[in-house]
């Protein structure tokens, strides 16, 4: 269950935009429907977090505004799935009601008690502003769905002590049991150090702050919906948060509220000390991992038992707004759950889009051995290419003309804008025009590029949103990132998933993953196509294509 975001961000925006419309107030903003998604999870309005798994029920939690696409009034929305891809919606789980969130019922996250008891905890936020971490209990055990929760009269549980930040304090996370006692972690953050609180409890009801942070970082700023759990350093398989076998590292992720993308480190549990230790190659803040490189934001996983996986969710973001971005249909759109494992390198997480999609996928069109020469696109036809799964492995005969690589180019954002699909290479540009119109007018690019160095290859995945749109002033970034790969058998894997207006893109295997949310204006339903391309020097092999097109998923 999650982190139900957003909160100081979504504040600073909608007074912008009170103030651009010259109007008192918004009324609620009508998704447009040629951009409205047919298979990621799209709530009635505003933003979604929150999953868990419960009696054979998938519940998603979701920060809500019943009464428009305004900040306020913020309850828990609430639907239930048997799938994770078909959802119905229920009734709002949490309401504001109380003195302790009579200003909202904020973020936070769900564990399954002994007895198989699920507790919610939140941050409400009092009319004078301050986060308190509360509790909620189903009303009924014995109805399926879980829909009503109730607060009982012991709240809040956890008060800001003196030292910490009143104002931000705020997305306690799943709890895990060790040697007798419950811990979790409440975000935070004091003079520009973002910081990870632990609290201890052995009844779930009375909690004690740990005497130091469990972790924390300089100039990282509010670290917002920390989330913690274990990976198994030999399995695919999920692990329980509270599996503290000897053969696992933890993830430890949190959501920059200044950068507003999701960061990670992988690292050391030291249980005696309860303190978490990143390791030495894993950097906190700015410069370390990231989950996915583009929309995606407030994520937070779960452990599912019926099928040992642990799975990821995150909430599609847009990273700046504008008037457009709201007339466009703003709203909250869910990333396609995903199952995370660690990598066999140990240095990063993998994802892939969980198993159930696959039951939406429709007519299927192959593609084998197929040469890209330069300059050269080919059309995938016979699929609805605004509503696709795309999975592709591309052959690169020869590496001989791979570009070098300049140690500046740390920054994979900034390196894809400067060397976009437009722009020749040696190896690559190749990859896919996702969400194109017939001529090229509009295309989102997905695409990979290959460097040197006297060491290794580097290579490049870009989701390029440039091009995605003809109209003015709407967000449309270039995203990227380095993929981790081995070129020896000289392929890359992508698989990209395309839904009217989001493109997520899953590169080598699931160890770069890019969500663009794009507004095409040509390329659009019927109208939209879908390409292979490639912009360098080497001839690149389309060596297996398989695209599917996707059936619309039950939403609410």
């Amino acid at each position: 269950m999650a982190a139900l975001a957003r909160e100081s961000h979504q504040q600073r925006f909608y007074a912008s935009y009170k103030l651009l419309l010259g109007a008192p107030s918004l009324s609620a903003v009508n998704i447009s429907q040629l951009h409205h998604t047919a298979f990621h999870f799209q709530p009635p309005k505003n933003w979604i977090n929150g999953p868990m798994y419960y009696n054979g029920i998938y519940h998603i939690f979701y920060q809500y505004n019943p009464k428009g696409a305004v900040w306020g009034n913020i309850v828990w929305g609430h639907s239930v799935s048997k799938d994770l891809i078909n959802w119905k919606e229920l009734e709002p789980a949490i309401c504001p009601s109380k003195h302790f969130d009579i200003d909202g019922a904020w973020s936070g996250s769900t564990t399954i008690l002994p007895s198989n008891k699920p507790i919610i905890l939140y941050t409400g936020v009092d009319s004078n502003g301050i986060q308190t971490q509360n509790y909620a209990v189903p009303a009924n055990l014995s109805d399926p769905y879980l829909r009503k929760w109730i607060k009982p009269g012991n709240n809040p549980l956890i008060d800001p002590e003196n030292g910490v930040n009143a104002t931000a304090f705020r997305d306690p996370s799943t709890a895990w049991w060790l040697n007798g006692r419950w811990r979790v972690l409440v975000g935070s953050e004091r003079n520009s150090r973002g910081i990870a609180y632990l609290y201890r409890s052995r009844d779930f009801i009375h909690w004690t702050k740990a005497k130091h942070p469990f972790h924390s970082a300089p100039n990282t700023g509010m670290w917002e919906c920390p989330d913690f759990y274990p990976v198994s350093l030999s399995s695919k398989e999920g692990l329980d948060p509270s599996y503290m076998g000897k053969h696992v590292k933890h993830v430890l992720k949190v959501s920059l509220d200044d950068a507003r993308y999701d960061y990670y480190t992988l690292g050391t549990y030291l249980t005696n000390d309860d303190k978490y230790v990143p390791d030495n190659a894993s950097v906190d803040g700015w410069a370390g991992l990231r989950y996915d490189y583009g929309n995606f934001y407030a994520s937070k996983t779960f452990f599912d038992p019926a099928k040992r996986r642990r799975i990821l969710w995150g909430w599609v973001n847009e990273s700046d707004f504008t008037q457009d971005d709201v007339k466009k249909g703003w709203a909250g759109i869910q990333a396609i759950p995903r199952i995370v494992w660690l990598d066999t390198n140990q240095r990063q997480l993998k994802q892939w889009p969980v198993e159930e999609l696959n039951t939406l996928r429709g007519e299927i069109v192959k593609m084998s051995h197929q040469k890209l020469k330069k300059g050269h696109h080919i059309e995938i036809q016979g699929i609805t290419a605004a509503q696709a799964d795309i999975d592709v492995t591309f052959y690169i005969p020869s590496l001989d003309k791979t570009e070098e690589f300049n140690p500046s180019w740390e920054d994979a954002q900034r390196l894809c804008a400067n060397k976009g699909s437009k722009v020749e290479g040696g190896v690559g540009p190749f990859g896919l025009l996702t969400l194109a119109s017939k001529n090229l007018e509009e295309y989102t690019a997905v695409f990979f590029r290959v460097f040197k160095t006297s060491k290794k290859h580097v290579v490049l995945l870009c989701s390029d949103a440039r091009s995605s749109s003809l109209e003015d002033g709407i967000y449309k970034p270039s995203f990227a990132g380095f993929v981790d790969v081995d070129l020896a058998d000289k392929k890359l894997s992508l698989r990209s998933l395309i839904d009217h207006s989001v493109v997520e893109s899953f590169g080598g295997g699931g160890k770069t993953c890019i969500t663009s949310r794009v507004y095409p204006t040509l390329a659009v339903l019927d109208n939209a196509h879908l390409y292979a391309f490639n912009n360098g020097d080497e001839t690149i092999i389309v060596k297996n294509l398989n695209a599917w097109s996707m059936n619309k998923a039950k939403m609410n």
